[in-house]
């Protein structure tokens, strides 16, 4: 790596509106709350009081930490916004959420989440590899969830489709101090310089 530490104010964090099939998700997300919290690291998320972003909210908010909602005005009675925020941005569209998400956030990581989830993390990975942003990534895999995903991302990278370098922006880590701390020594003029472009 090398360079000094990236700050990291505030991250990004994807995750469900749903609570999934396991307590776990929505108690490794609150333990994930907590953990940004005690470490100072605002949390930016995408505005709901339910599932498992709720639970990570709630947690962070409970702790002493900062939680900034991004919202679209449509999706504030279907995934019941936050109201109890340190700020809530409600915007027009995905397209603004997905912008304003990325434009307050130092870094970015998905929880356990659904189709949007997933549409989230890969468009930010997509911006790393174009250069377009030069924040790391991740997947907090709790319960082994995100383990299917990222085989079949290696699967991409035996195939040709996706370099080795590109999947390297992507960190995969269960303990979320762990992932933090991999954050903290990014340096994307290594990993970002290399990747090449799609």
């Amino acid at each position: 790596m090398g360079g000094d530490p990236l700050v990291l104010d505030r991250i990004c964090v994807y995750c469900g509106s749903c609570r999934g099939s396991a307590e776990v998700y929505t108690e490794q997300a609150a333990a994930f709350g907590r953990t940004l919290a005690a470490r100072g690291i605002g949390l930016v998320y995408g505005g709901a009081r339910v599932g498992v972003m709720g639970a990570l909210a709630d947690a962070t908010l409970a702790a002493g930490g900062e939680v900034f909602g991004v919202i679209p005005e449509h999706l504030l009675a279907v995934e019941l916004g936050h109201s109890g925020l340190t700020e809530r941005y409600v915007v027009a569209n995905m397209h603004e959420r997905k912008a304003k998400m990325a434009e307050l956030a130092d870094g970015f990581i998905a929880l356990p989440g659904g189709v949007g989830t997933l549409e989230e993390l890969f468009e930010v990975w997509t911006w790393a590899q174009l250069g377009l942003h030069e924040k790391p990534l991740g997947l907090l895999d709790v319960a082994g969830y995100y383990r299917p995903l990222a085989e079949f991302v290696e699967h991409m990278v035996n195939e040709g489709f996706v370099r080795t370098q590109q999947y390297r922006m992507l960190a995969v880590d269960e303990d979320p101090d762990r992932l933090l701390d991999r954050f903290g020594a990014y340096d994307a003029r290594t990993t970002c310089s290399s990747a090449g472009r799609v």
